[in-house]
């Protein structure tokens, strides 16, 4: 009885088909591999820390699309080269994806002593931006001091 259900607010809702998305994959996801991190390290910054031991910068696959963004992790085919009597760091393939807000971008990644940083910044373009709108005067209708202000 843990699902949510959200049809009543659909019913009378329109233009609400991403949160319903959102919800589903936040109910679908796995949160247990591989572990994570998620700072703000400014107003407008955040950073996504992932630990990705065993995974090489050629083996980890960041893509944005549609304000989701999947990390994927596919172990190379490499065979160990001594005998393996015990596996404690997982060398499994991952795939884990994060809904990104409006106007989140990323920003860059690096690969760092096992830790995958994914930079990720705010970039609110110009045009939704807060605007000051200048107030006019409008001519009253039967008043010349508008004309008599452009013959001057």
């Amino acid at each position: 009885m843990n699902a949510l259900n959200l049809t009543p607010l659909f019913r009378t809702a329109i233009g609400f088909d991403r949160l319903a998305r959102l919800v589903d994959t936040a109910a679908a996801a796995d949160v247990s591999y591989p572990p994570y991190n998620i700072e703000k390290t400014g107003e407008e910054s955040y950073r996504l820390t992932m630990a990705v031991a065993g995974f090489g910068p050629e083996d980890i696959e960041l893509v944005v699309k549609e304000s989701t963004l999947t990390i994927t992790g596919r172990v190379s085919g490499e065979a160990p080269k001594a005998e393996l009597l015990y596996r404690g760091i997982a060398g499994r393939a991952f795939e884990r994806r994060f809904v990104l807000a409006d106007h989140i971008m990323v920003d860059g990644a690096d690969l760092t002593h096992g830790l995958l940083h994914v930079g990720l910044k705010r970039v609110v373009p110009e045009s939704a931006k807060p605007r000051r709108i200048a107030i006019g005067a409008a001519p009253v209708p039967g008043n010349d001091i508008g004309a008599a202000v452009q013959a001057a």
